[in-house]
């Protein structure tokens, strides 16, 4: 029992040292990312935002996309009905701003997902006087300088694509929504200076050559995912992906435990479709994690329980859960750094993401262990069938 506790936990610290020195290798990143002028690319750009019900802060966020300090762009909402409530917000946030405001009306999706042909039927009614075309999510809070340091790493003609990530913040607070950000927290930083970077949907920004290139839209055909059907694609083509984290995207919103369960394995689920190898890595790492800090639980209680020698054993397998949350101070610290604007909000929610990452691969463990069984999802009201990563069976709207 010793020999297989010390394998385990000595591993575990040894994947921690690691993991810690991604960390910091995270923060110089984002600093030196800081530093550095975005450049003077200025293309023509379509901002596309499907957009759909109503939502905590969306007439905020809707206004923000058409305020951007950028010169040169129009900014496309879809809609999958002419009566959906947000209609009545784009309506208002774009009286001012009609020369630059557009809707689009998509219609109801046919074997694919409703948010993917919402974004294919955008991209037909941009025209190709647009150079680059943008993805945004109606749910985040982007700032002013947002657009052209999304743009700017695309003066670079060789990249496929350039991609953030959101940075979740609890509003009322709860433990459900503290977890749900400090979840989100780990994989934000999963992102960096390699090439394993994914597209994420809320903040993506791609040449049009390369858009074609990559024959995005017949990627989506029959996908449910937009980001992970993109991210295939421009893999397919060879095509790399640089991630932005200053463009970090601040949301905001509360959820219920069976909200968070619901949302957390729902993401998982269209991992496992899309991308089975990272999924399946990640779902080893995350269950190597819990077993080893079960396992050390109860050969730290056997050895109380017979007499022997234990706070050394403690106090090891202790040490992986530092340095786990050593991890998510140095996310903290940087976060801090990208979203000047909600340092607020930050040294609020700080503690969530130092205390609750040594627990959140527990809330993975049971997202992996989900995912593996189930394929039906329910994602904005509708409910879907993932046949494959190309075949998408709409259950129910």
């Amino acid at each position: 029992m010793l020999a297989l506790f010390y394998i385990l936990v000595l591993q575990q610290i040894a994947q921690g040292l690691v993991s810690l020195w991604d960390g910091w290798k995270w923060l110089l990143m984002v600093r030196r990312r800081l530093s550095t002028h975005a450049g003077f690319y200025a293309p023509r750009v379509a901002l596309i935002c499907p957009c759909k019900g109503s939502e905590q802060g969306l007439e905020g966020n809707l206004a923000a996309l058409l305020n951007f300090d950028y010169p040169n762009y129009e900014t496309f909402f879809v809609l999958a009905s002419a009566l959906d409530p947000a209609r009545t917000v784009i309506d208002r946030v774009s009286s001012s701003k009609q020369e630059r405001a557009h809707v689009v009306i998509a219609g109801p999706p046919k074997e694919r997902g409703e948010k993917v042909n919402n974004l294919r039927a955008a991209v037909h009614e941009a025209a190709a006087k647009f150079d680059v075309l943008v993805f945004v999510d109606s749910d985040s809070r982007l700032g002013r300088s947002w657009l052209a340091h999304m743009v700017a790493p695309l003066a670079d003609g060789n990249l496929g694509a350039a991609t953030t990530y959101r940075w979740y913040f609890p509003n009322k607070g709860g433990v459900a929504s503290s977890m749900l950000s400090a979840w989100n927290a780990a994989i934000a930083t999963q992102l960096g200076e390699h090439g394993r970077n994914f597209c994420w949907g809320g903040g993506t920004a791609i040449r049009r050559e390369m858009f074609e290139r990559a024959q995005v839209l017949e990627a989506w055909e029959g996908a449910v995912s937009d980001d992970w059907a993109l991210t295939n694609a421009l893999e397919r083509a060879g095509l790399r992906i640089l991630f932005v984290p200053e463009c970090l995207a601040p949301t905001v919103g509360d959820v219920a435990p069976e909200q968070l369960l619901e949302f957390t394995t729902r993401q998982l689920i269209l991992t496992r479709v899309y991308a089975p190898r990272r999924w399946a890595l990640a779902g080893l790492a995350h269950f190597s994690y819990c077993v080893t800090l079960l396992y050390a639980a109860f050969a730290v209680f056997a050895q109380m329980l017979g007499g022997f020698s234990w706070v050394g054993m403690l106090l090891l397998a202790l040490l992986i859960v530092l340095l786990s949350a050593a991890k998510g101070a140095m996310r903290a610290i940087a976060v801090q750094d990208i979203l000047r604007e909600w340092r607020a909000k930050c040294e609020e929610n700080s503690w969530a993401w130092i205390a609750l990452a040594p627990v959140v691969p527990a809330l993975f463990l049971w997202n992996f262990v989900i995912s593996a069984f189930e394929r039906r999802i329910r994602w904005r009201g509708v409910r879907y069938e993932l046949v494959s990563d190309t075949q998408t069976r709409v259950l129910s709207h």
